[in-house]
């Protein structure tokens, strides 16, 4: 059985090879070997060329159907046309594209875009390069919200849809970003080691004695973000689509192929459109240095997450007395922590957040158990509830932990009241059980700073920290600020977002209580123990 300090070693060794490892494959996919024989013979056969350095003149073409295969030009409509294409010039346009019968009836339409020689059609062109791209997605509209006492929609029109389709049923969606890259280096690749992420994007042809690969054209799927998708009606003729291009290196390249993989695998495990679309936002609205430092800080959080939870479950497990700590305070942790798990929940927030919320929610739940001395025992099919008495220093913390709660409730009640009333006339929701957990997690938000007040109140008239599970603070005192970092990153509410911050200030409370209370020797630990104790048992 391994001891605490060895698990601990041992996590902190696999995250440190994880970072290795980590750093490394970054390193592998951001750096490409280039040819080596292309430095010492213009034109050697080993080597494959790119065939933009020739500076052919190049036309771009996009056009739509509903077919996945085209083998003509029949069955297809031109909706955009960039005659002098420029691979070094960016842009964007915004076009208007009609939207077929089938299409309009739950059907999908496809985007080919062509990069060819200008002059020349695309299917007479034997060098052209082609990519397809689905230009709609099914997904399941959200629940309209509505004002619970009046009835009153958002959108008149989509009650009115709402009697003839059912909202839990996904629909046709229209994807109105096509963003465009093709990869400008004059890279020479060697021809016996291609990379296998780039290798499927290529077009190889034969010139003379060398080999070129065409321009390599791709479509960043990771901007196709679900704040930009429209629901298609049947009575929708024309939708606009905003097409836009701009370069890319090959490290970019093959950096952004992984991680789009990487979005397509986790939607194979199962998870969302709007969940991969959270991790979408994590690469496409970041920067990319800022992107590689999140990779490492995530990293550490994981780490941090975990020796936290180890080390309160460990303190918790271990603990024996009540002394100094507010059974109050154990009991608002765990309240707290379950709605503002429902919330996340109901909002439907990517798993980035409700996994370790969920975790979470469960540890404090077991808490609780610790902190009432619960035990229960079975008496055939029915669970009978004990509770275990508190010795005469538990019951002295009690009384300050109910002397705190009691001027607290002067203050708290009303303002939870009032703005769940407010919440109720003056926000729509889409159910009351959706108006419930809102009231409750707006509480917990705005106002769960305040349920500190006992813990720290108790402190303060035991003139003691040493009660509290110290490590297990400070690790989750790091993941707080790692916290910070991810509120501007990860989508999610905004309360949820300045609740991060608020457990700053928490914080910094207790480390100016431990710093004006000092470790008295004489006064129990976490355990129940005093280390005075210690030398006396051992001489008896």
């Amino acid at each position: 059985m391994l001891s605490r300090s060895s698990l601990s070693g041992l996590a902190v060794g696999l995250f440190a090879l994880y970072v290795a490892h980590t750093g490394w494959v970054m390193y592998g996919i951001v750096y490409t070997r280039p040819c080596p024989a292309a430095a010492a013979a213009a034109a050697h056969p080993a080597c494959v060329w790119p065939y933009l350095a020739r500076r052919p003149k190049l036309q771009l073409s996009v056009y739509t159907t509903t077919r996945s295969n085209i083998g003509a030009e029949s069955n297809v409509d031109l909706v955009l046309n960039v005659e002098d294409f420029d691979v070094e010039s960016k842009f964007e346009r915004t076009v208007n594209v009609s939207v077929p019968k089938k299409t309009r009836n739950n059907g999908t339409l496809y985007a080919y875009i062509f990069l060819h020689h200008a002059g020349v059609l695309p299917w007479h062109d034997g060098k052209q390069v082609h990519i397809v791209s689905p230009l709609t997605t099914y997904m399941v509209p959200k629940p309209e919200e509505i004002n619970l006492l009046t009835g009153e929609s958002t959108t008149q029109q989509i009650e009115a849809e709402k009697q003839t389709s059912a909202l839990d049923e996904p629909v046709s969606h229209w994807r109105s970003r096509l963003t465009l890259n093709v990869m400008v280096e004059d890279f020479v690749f060697d021809g016996s080691s291609l990379p296998a992420d780039v290798h499927r994007y290529m077009k190889m042809v034969q010139l003379g004695k060398t080999v070129h690969y065409l321009p390599i054209l791709f479509i960043d799927q990771l901007s196709n973000r679900v704040k930009d998708l429209m629901v298609i009606n049947r009575s929708t003729t024309e939708l606009p689509l905003t097409v836009s291009y701009d370069k890319i290196s090959l490290g970019k390249l093959r950096f952004w192929i992984h991680m789009q993989d990487a979005v397509y695998s986790l939607q194979q495990f199962g998870f969302s459109e709007k969940d991969a679309d959270e991790v979408k936002g994590i690469f496409v609205d970041t920067n990319l240095y800022f992107l590689a430092l999140t990779f490492f800080v995530a990293a550490f959080h994981l780490l941090f997450d975990f020796l936290a939870f180890k080390n309160d479950i460990s303190y918790w497990k271990k603990k024996r007395s009540m002394i100094g700590m507010s059974t109050k305070a154990v009991l608002w942790r765990c309240f707290s922590t379950v709605v503002i798990f429902l919330f996340l929940l109901d909002e439907q927030t990517s798993l980035l957040v409700l996994i370790p919320a969920g975790i979470g929610a469960v540890i404090e739940l077991w808490k609780v158990k610790k902190a009432l001395k619960m035990t229960v025992k079975w008496q055939g099919i029915w669970p009978k509830i004990q509770f275990g008495t508190y010795n005469d220093s538990e019951k002295k913390t009690e009384e300050y932990d109910a002397q705190a709660m009691k001027y607290l409730s002067y203050l708290l009640y009303p303002l939870c009241i009032g703005g769940a009333g407010y919440s109720l006339l003056n926000v729509k929701y889409k159910s009351w059980y959706s108006w419930l957990i809102n009231s409750f997690v707006n509480g917990v938000y705005a106002f769960g700073f305040l349920f500190m007040l006992p813990q720290l109140f108790v402190n303060y008239k035991m003139k003691s920290v040493a009660h509290l599970p110290w490590k297990a603070f400070t690790y989750k005192a790091f993941n707080t600020f790692i916290d910070d970092i991810f509120a501007f990153i990860i989508t999610m509410p905004t309360s949820h977002r300045l609740a991060c911050f608020r457990d700053d200030v928490v914080f910094l409370v207790y480390l100016y209580q431990r710093w004006l209370y000092p470790v008295d020797k004489s006064r129990v630990n976490e355990y129940g123990e005093s280390y005075e104790e210690k030398p006396k048992k051992k001489s008896s």
